[in-house]
């Protein structure tokens, strides 16, 4: 057993995301307790566990001290909600991006834990605010909200409610830290969080142009795989400007201030997302990767190979 010392997590749903925040606690030396509301789903969620972490022990990017059949015997199923939060410290809940879906399930969680229990959600854009309205105590709660797939992208955003205690922030955020993960703590809610809000921005504007058929599906692709992404794999946009300018960020804004605003102010209104254009931009896209499981599979599988692959070399370079 690792420093953990036997602690409990609990992950409520067995899907991918829920699979996977019980190999990242498991990698830890937590003891994870999965339950689903389906009977029979958490047991087949250990038996795909285990396939994966056998694959990864095989590459050698098994995280953790522990071998995987050490962090496997961690790792248990329940179809009974009591049993599964017995003896947790921490509930990371990973049920559907539903609203009132995670608000039952949190209200179903804290008639059966005490009140030092951390309640967490797995949500990537709803409100804490709204997500644990219908709990008693919400100084207890936050948002936990990792990037898929979370074993190999390492991001968690820590967003609490306007209640949410600082200690609670606080212990999260070691959690996460002991964990492997790289959490970023949100000092309010806000609609999207920030990975979203960034993410949705470099969408909008991706869409645009090729919209406006200033370029291509595959070639604004290739500005993020080639350009933007190959610096931003490792920095961030402040890191960015601060290094682009010779003498860092002020000068930056001296030299850049008025085309950044220029060009920003030159920004279409909001896609619909939808209709002719939607159309179009579907079509160039399955040109490319045709939508039928077969090829979706294989690309979904090439990016977690690239991103193991990155996340191995991150990891050599830090």
């Amino acid at each position: 057993m690792s420093s953990s010392d036997g602690k409990t997590i609990s992950v409520i749903g067995s899907g991918l995301i829920g699979r996977s925040w019980a190999m990242v606690f498991a990698s830890g030396g937590y003891r994870v307790r999965i339950y689903d509301n389906q009977a029979g789903l958490a047991a087949k969620a250990i038996t795909e566990i285990k396939k994966q972490l056998g694959e990864l022990e095989d590459a050698h990017m098994l995280r953790g001290e522990l071998s995987a059949a050490e962090q496997l015997v961690l790792v248990s199923s329940h179809d009974d909600l009591e049993q599964a939060l017995e003896g947790a410290f921490f509930v990371q809940e990973s049920v559907f991006e539903q609203l009132e879906a995670k608000q039952s399930v949190f209200q179903a969680v804290e008639a059966h834990v005490g009140d030092d229990v951390i309640l967490s959600s797995s949500t990537s854009c709803l409100l804490p605010s709204n997500v644990f309205s219908r709990v008693q105590k919400r100084s207890r709660c936050i948002i936990s909200h990792p990037v898929n797939p979370p074993y190999y992208v390492k991001l968690v955003e820590l967003v609490p409610h306007p209640e949410t205690a600082s200690t609670v922030m606080e212990t999260s955020h070691a959690l996460m830290t002991k964990v492997g993960q790289a959490p970023v703590r949100l000092k309010k809610e806000i609609d999207g969080f920030a990975l979203n809000r960034v993410q949705y921005a470099i969408i909008a504007e991706s869409w645009r142009l090729v919209q406006d058929g200033v370029i291509s599906v595959e070639d604004i692709d290739l500005v993020m795989s080639e350009g933007l992404g190959m610096r931003y794999a490792f920095i961030g946009p402040m890191e960015t400007i601060h290094l682009n300018a010779p003498e860092g960020l002020e000068d930056y804004l001296k030299r850049y201030r008025e085309g950044m605003r220029r060009v920003l102010t030159a920004f279409g209104p909001v896609p619909e997302f939808s209709g002719e254009a939607a159309k179009r931009i579907n079509d160039e896209m399955c040109d490319l990767i045709p939508n039928d499981p077969q090829h979706l599979s294989a690309r979904r599988e090439r990016r977690d190979q690239l991103l193991m692959g990155l996340a191995k070399l991150k990891k050599e370079h830090q």
